[in-house]
């Protein structure tokens, strides 16, 4: 089972993470954040992931610490339960419409750290929920998982549906990479042997 629990305690969050790469898709989230946890969800439903946040964070403030320090600890998890990579598929993408709203994201377990997000939300705000906070989240992840990753919104004209569409579809392609590929059993998918740093 890869499977981890990370704690990550700074003064502004406190936040405790167990992520479980070979699940079911259960989730349990107590962030403070709402809407933020509506996405994640997306995450772990789609992706088949059994995701557990607990975040303590200075909401008094606002949300950002919180959404990105969630980001750094989830791609601590993700990058400690992935594990050395060997067997894995290593790439990943999905293409997710809703409704009139339509996302790619690409990823590769590369052990670089690598963002290219590109989508102009229609609105700033989604109920209460600032969307820049999304670019955050995904530079935490994406640093501290050491992954290479693309989120492109195609098009959509509802912001909720846009942000909808990525998180789905961030699900289904780390769910494509990690999974364990039997012809490639502890082989590391990469001509150089290693897919760390």
């Amino acid at each position: 089972m890869r499977q981890v629990t990370v704690t990550r305690n700074t003064l502004e969050t406190q936040i405790t993470i167990t992520l479980n790469l070979d699940g079911t898709g259960v989730s349990k989230f107590d962030t403070g954040v709402p809407f933020f946890e509506h996405m994640l969800d997306q995450v772990a439903r789609h992706g088949l992931f059994d995701i557990e946040i607990k975040a303590v964070g200075d909401l008094h403030i606002d949300a950002h610490h919180t959404v990105e320090d969630v980001g750094i600890t989830l791609g601590q998890a993700f990058a400690k339960a992935v594990g050395d990579k060997k067997g894995i598929v290593r790439y990943g993408h999905s293409y997710v419409p809703l409704d009139e709203a339509l996302s790619r994201v690409v990823v590769d377990l590369s052990g670089r750290p690598c963002l290219e997000y590109d989508c102009e939300y229609t609105r700033a705000m989604i109920g209460g929920f600032d969307v820049d906070l999304f670019g955050e989240f995904f530079r935490g992840f994406v640093n501290h998982a050491a992954i290479s990753l693309h989120i492109d919104n195609l098009k959509g004209k509802n912001a909720h549906h846009q942000a909808e569409t990525i998180f789905k579809a961030l699900g289904r392609a780390l769910r494509m990479a990690v999974e364990l590929d039997p012809r490639m059993a502890g082989i590391t998918p990469s001509t150089k042997g290693t897919l760390v740093g």
